[in-house]
């Protein structure tokens, strides 16, 4: 007897056909949203991934037959819509690449997942309290936050938001955020929005109105999740931070995803992504972050010389399509 969750795959892969009979992508894109210059979000309409994603998991997304595997944390998850959103910044090869393919009307090429451990959600504290919590994002962090900062406020705790970015342009889902928590903490480096400074002095402002704060979630880049654990470790206050280490097949097989924390080697797709960020080995982590530097600018300056190509092709058919100005 065929158990339910190979029934559920079965289905899903029968769903995927065309009915020329061959593969075709069952992952469209339905909206697309372009936050700034280099970020940009899509909702992919996937009704099993949206049923089955819970706060703090992740999927590995291909834009293409020949694109790279790409983890990307699951930034909100709509089950009566099936459908799940992806915030993505364009920072390399194939991001860039996805930032310039993928639009509304078109398709990924796949989507594995949810993976990881979702992020444990306690209704009340030991004396039966709800519980205040404290979700700070900086940047592109802010998106993976959203769900953890929602699924806290549905569970009857006191969520405080502390949001952190650049300057007021690169502001995204400051009303979303507003409506799942309790008190929002908005800061930008150059005070053009919120509070002038950093995520770190929003988050002493919300530790300093709020002592009783049972947890707080940063995500972030490494040095903004590092320098948060350091502000709440004099404090005793349980840190986690969402860790995003190179990774392959996501299921724990390569070890491309290995950082190391309390002085053992975990891997981040199967024993996270959430971790004690008050044992997290961030010096390492930057390490593993920066091993195929020397790699992705080389793929980048390839990419770009195809693109320019590409685009001078184009340009070059274009102008002999154009009638003779000497006739």
């Amino acid at each position: 007897m065929q158990n339910p969750a190979a029934k559920q795959n079965s289905e899903a892969n029968d769903s995927a056909r065309s009915t020329a009979g061959h593969w075709a992508s069952a992952f469209p894109i339905v909206e697309r949203e372009d936050i700034s210059a280099v970020t940009f979000s899509l909702t992919v309409r996937h009704p099993l991934m949206a049923k089955a994603a819970r706060p703090g998991q992740f999927v590995i997304v291909m834009s293409h037959a020949e694109g790279e595997r790409i983890p990307l944390t699951i930034a909100d998850f709509d089950a009566a819509a099936g459908t799940i959103t992806l915030v993505i910044q364009a920072v390399g090869k194939s991001t860039r690449e996805m930032q310039r393919l993928c639009q509304v009307g078109t398709s990924l090429h796949g989507i594995a997942g949810p993976l990881g451990i979702p992020t444990p959600i306690e209704a009340s504290t030991r004396s039966g309290a709800p519980p205040t919590i404290v979700c700070v994002g900086g940047g592109l962090g802010v998106a993976p936050v959203y769900p953890q900062a929602r699924a806290w406020h549905d569970a009857g705790a006191r969520v405080i938001g502390v949001l952190g970015f650049r300057n007021r342009n690169l502001v995204f889902w400051e009303n979303k955020f507003r409506d799942v928590c309790d008190e929002l903490i908005l800061c930008t480096d150059d005070g053009s929005a919120g509070t002038q400074g950093m995520v770190t002095d929003g988050l002493r402002l919300a530790i300093e109105a709020h002592p009783e704060t049972s947890e707080v979630i940063a995500i972030g880049p490494p040095v903004m999740m590092r320098a948060c654990a350091e502000v709440t470790r004099p404090h005793g206050i349980r840190t986690s931070v969402s860790l995003n280490p190179i990774m392959v097949d996501g299921t724990g097989m390569c070890g491309g995803c290995r950082v190391r924390v309390g002085g053992e080697v975990k891997f981040a797709c199967v024993d996270g992504p959430d971790f004690d960020a008050h044992l997290v080995d961030f010096d390492d982590l930057a390490s593993r972050l920066r091993r195929y530097g020397e790699e992705e600018a080389e793929a980048m300056a390839q990419w770009e010389t195809v693109c320019r190509r590409a685009e001078h092709t184009q340009a070059a058919s274009l102008a002999s399509a154009l009638p003779d100005a000497r006739g």
